[in-house]
């Protein structure tokens, strides 16, 4: 039976940072992963990051799963794929089946990372080819280039829903509804907007009645839900669609803890480990980070991982415990920072009124998924002035700086609290260079120059879908809510590999009309750049 110093089962964030780091203070460890690529969910994601430089903020998800690989590879990590562990005992012996044969191993310690997996709901004809799970849309997308469908319904309004709601129509598929049974959407407001401006309606207080068709999803009703979550009468709207996307939760894969025997909890998400800090079970040598023991953000996973990394090399006598500890504050404190704001662990269901700045919330953002009119003139980020100048519209306290450190003549700030809400310097003079559009990972940030001539105006916005507009092109502009709001004409439409496929493209609008154009349309279907 071969031995290691650590055996780590899951090649995603977690697991493979928690390896790295062992391996950094010099245990030899295995990474045993059932998937053909290691890397876990970061493969699937390309979009951009949000934290700070520590947390790889604007990097986006697949590029960090890259350079885990690389960090992996360096410090001599041992990857065993298309390798599922199907058996886990309290003596950290672990069964791996690989191709057709079964091997066992043990290991001195013992990491768990196999994360979570995505639930579902029912409704008749949930079981229909074409109902699939947001994540299986993701990886058919980003993973292997195959549309999800042509016409989908979402269900569901946290961060998956809207992301993958974004990237569907990234990939040119045509994304009809996005329902969900809650009063609030329940992810960033950044990534709702950016798919309410795309023209998707937001239908909260609404689930999913029945999937039509009989061999294959043919369309959809959806109806409203009163506080007990029953239907409400005469609420009833159909769509045509070929495809429903649930993103609906995800439950922790706690399995193999079950099975060594490590002391459990049932929790409101789902079946957790019962973990200390640093992600030690009750078993002694057997540990758990990432969404196994509760679902949380990647960049969050990853933290996690280091932290457990670091604990067993001390638990196995690689390092001090004074080493041990000082790198557990490095970690927890940038941990700590992608725990605060709005969506902290303690705001979880929760409606928060005022943000730290004591600004009202937008309910209009929570309802219906954009910023009202008479609303966005009240952040700090969105200002008048003469000249090219930035637009923030980030309404929300979360963790992200990404803008305050693209800026090189210092337009922007932040302050020390990462989840404190953008303004622009006094002062300070932008030179339209774009950086802090294409950096935002909310796509939350324009350049407006309200008047560039006399009667019009300019505004640059972050475009990811392809084919990319050119100079002279006419088109529609929409407004925050996917709506029509002027024609307008294409000035320009800029790449650089600075901006990391984030295009930026100024359109020409009427003069009073800056402050509200917010997407560009010619008529054509979106694709992905």
């Amino acid at each position: 039976m071969k031995r290691y110093d650590l055996i780590v089962i899951g090649g995603g964030p977690a697991g493979l940072s928690a390896a790295t780091e062992a391996a950094k203070h010099g245990l030899h460890p295995v990474v045993f992963d059932e998937n053909a690529r290691p890397g876990g969910q970061l493969f699937k994601q390309i979009h951009k990051f949000f934290g700070s430089k520590e947390h790889k903020a604007k990097i986006r998800g697949f590029q960090i799963g890259e350079e885990l690989l690389e960090e992996a590879e360096k410090y001599g990590v041992e990857v065993c794929l298309n390798a599922a562990v199907i058996g886990l005992y309290p003596e950290k012996e672990v069964t791996v089946r690989i191709g057709e044969e079964v091997k066992h191993v043990k290991g001195d310690a013992v990491l768990v990372a196999t994360g979570a997996s995505e639930n579902m709901v029912t409704f008749p004809g949930w079981t229909l080819p074409g109902v699939i799970g947001a994540g299986a849309a993701q990886t058919m997308m980003n993973l292997h280039h195959v549309k999800a469908g042509e016409k989908i319904l979402m269900l569901g309004s946290g961060n998956v829903g809207l992301v993958v709601s974004f990237q569907l129509m990234q990939a040119g598929c045509e994304v009809v509804a996005l329902v969900d049974a809650a009063k609030r959407v329940g992810g960033y407001g950044v990534h709702a907007a950016k798919v309410a401006r795309l023209g998707v309606p937001f239908y909260l207080s609404h689930t999913i009645v029945e999937a039509e068709g009989s061999d294959c999803v043919t369309g959809v009703t959806i109806a409203q839900v009163d506080e007990k979550f029953q239907f409400i009468e005469g609420t009833k709207k159909h769509f045509d669609v070929d495809t429903i996307c649930m993103a609906v939760g995800l439950s922790p894969m706690s399995q193999l803890l079950m099975q060594a025997g490590c002391k459990m909890e049932d929790t409101p998400g789902g079946c957790v480990p019962v973990c200390d800090a640093s992600g030690a079970t009750s078993v002694p040598g057997i540990y758990a980070a990432g969404d196994v023991s509760g679902i949380e953000e990647a960049s969050s996973a990853m933290i996690e991982g280091r932290i457990s990394g670091a604990v067993i090399a001390e638990y196995l006598g690689y390092i001090t415990e004074e080493g041990k500890k000082a790198r557990e504050r490095e970690l927890e404190e940038a941990l700590e920072a992608l725990r605060k704001g709005m969506f902290a662990p303690e705001n979880r269901g929760k409606l928060l009124e005022k943000t730290e700045e004591g600004i009202d919330i937008s309910m209009n953002l929570l309802e219906k998924g954009y910023v009202a009119e008479d609303e966005i003139e009240r952040y700090p980020g969105v200002t008048h002035m003469a000249g090219v100048h930035p637009v923030m519209e980030c309404t929300q306290n979360i963790p992200c700086n990404p803008c305050q450190d693209a800026c090189a003549k210092g337009c922007i700030s932040i302050g020390k609290n990462i989840t404190s809400l953008p303004v622009v310097v006094p002062g300070a003079e932008c030179i339209g260079c774009g950086m802090c559009v294409a950096s935002c990972s909310g796509q939350a940030i324009f350049l407006v120059d309200e008047e560039s001539e006399p009667g019009y105006g300019t505004v640059t916005l972050p475009y990811e879908f392809l084919p990319l507009p050119e100079a002279g092109e006419k088109g529609i502009a929409l407004g925050r809510d996917g709506t029509k709001v002027c024609d307008c004409e294409v000035v320009s439409c800029k790449s650089a590999k600075a901006f990391d496929h984030t295009n930026l493209l100024t359109i020409k609008v009427p003069a009073d009309m800056t402050m509200k154009a917010r997407f560009y349309k010619k008529g054509a279907k979106f694709c992905q750049a």
